[in-house]
């Protein structure tokens, strides 16, 4: 069992956070209107970027920024987190001669965030024993954009299913650009990664896995609404439904490397368990703050899974005891009447669903960071086995 600690104390990158990256959908499907940029307001930002096309394989070694150390006494371990060389490479990635295209490709750098998912790739591959100063390494930073890219070509389509009016504190592009260039963009992102990948070592191989794991989160989507549908609350179709939406791609992420690499398979299995069950628990958590969490922490509202009709695992296990009728019932016209949300999370945090919850979050959590027994130990895999401890206290 991996029972290191490691002290991650600094960083100025917000990847450091590796919190809160969650997304959550809802059913609402309905066409934007489109909001003109400015002329050559893409091209303006691009600056002296120049260029477009095809994006080729990194040639050079790229000396790798955004490190944080460990070791608050002595700090001599170091460990390197997506920072401002991944940043480039992945506005290199995104050009195009289409300004619309670059305008959401750029907003999507601009807009920075956690990059929890490339943060785990990077995490995974340095505890698989590659240093930066590899030839391989540069591999690894297009893997992590090719991450990057399918997480965010999910987010533009599933902003559009949502009906989002903003995405990381921006206008959601399907509001400003439309329906059409949005889902195209991201569709463009896809074949950025394809292409990335196809001039990777064990490319067949990668690209497979990306297709697997493309497949899984738009069955999870869909799957969600196939739930609400026929009311279909059980706890199988619920693990697949978040299974889809957020672990899947956090196996990849975890599990990726492993085949860049051609790791041993008990530690391609074991990172892929890491990645699956972190993923889970972090799923869970947030499916109970959206229940049970305080808002003035979460800066939201509660109660949206239920105004969805979206029976998350709390509700699940009410629904297992005798306020079972009552919840359905709420569920079924999506909490729409007056003290239905109030009520469902008093019997979440009064009849013991809230903290069966937590305990099955505790368990995943445990099993995510048991299942790095099987790496070497190093600085980087303490650090992978923080982020499943921290879901069990994530207050937002």
């Amino acid at each position: 069992m991996v029972t290191g600690k490691p002290a991650i104390l600094e960083g100025d990158q917000d990847s450091l956070g590796l919190l809160g990256f969650a997304e959550k959908g809802n059913d609402a499907f309905h066409c934007p209107g489109f909001t003109m940029p400015a002329k050559g307001e893409a091209r303006d930002k691009a600056g002296a970027r120049g260029g477009s096309g095809t994006p080729t394989p990194t040639s050079r070694y790229v000396p790798p920024t955004g490190l944080f150390y460990t070791d608050g006494m002595t700090g001599v371990a170091a460990l390197t987190l997506p920072g401002a060389a991944f940043e480039a490479r992945l506005r290199e990635v995104l050009r195009s001669k289409v300004e619309f295209i670059e305008l959401i490709g750029e907003d999507l750098v601009a807009a920075g965030g956690k990059r929890a998912r490339p943060t785990v790739t990077f995490l995974a591959a340095q505890a698989l024993g590659l240093g930066t100063q590899d030839p391989r390494w540069p591999a690894v930073t297009d893997l992590a954009a090719c991450v990057e890219l399918l997480h965010s070509a999910s987010l533009l389509h599933d902003d559009l299913i949502d009906d989002a009016d903003t995405r990381r504190g921006q206008q959601a592009a399907f509001r400003r650009f439309g329906n059409v260039v949005s889902v195209m963009s991201g569709d463009f992102m896809l074949s950025r990664l394809l292409t990335l990948l196809a001039g990777m070592p064990q490319g067949a191989a990668l690209t497979r896995a990306f297709g697997e794991t493309a497949s899984l989160i738009c069955e999870g989507e869909v799957l969600q609404f196939q739930v609400a549908a026929y009311a279909e609350y059980s706890l199988q179709p619920y693990l697949a439904v978040i299974h889809g939406k957020t672990a899947a791609l956090l196996e990849l992420a975890a599990s990726a490397p492993a085949l860049l690499l051609d790791a041993p398979e008990t530690q391609r299995e074991a990172l892929v368990t890491f990645g699956r069950e972190y993923g889970l628990a972090f799923q869970m958590q947030d499916d109970l703050l959206d229940l049970a969490g305080d808002e003035a922490a979460l800066g939201k509202p509660v109660g949206g899974d239920l105004r969805e009709g979206k029976a998350t695992l709390p509700v699940l296990y009410l629904l297992e005891g005798s306020h079972g009728a009552e919840v359905r019932e709420v569920l079924e016209r999506r909490a729409a009447a007056p003290g239905d949300v109030a009520r469902v999370r008093e019997l979440a945090l009064t009849q013991g669903a809230a903290e069966r919850t937590r305990q099955e979050i505790r368990r995943r959590s445990h099993l995510a960071v048991d299942a790095l027994a099987a790496l070497p130990p190093s600085t980087a895999r303490d650090a992978l086995a923080a982020l499943p401890r921290r879901e069990i206290g994530r207050t937002r």
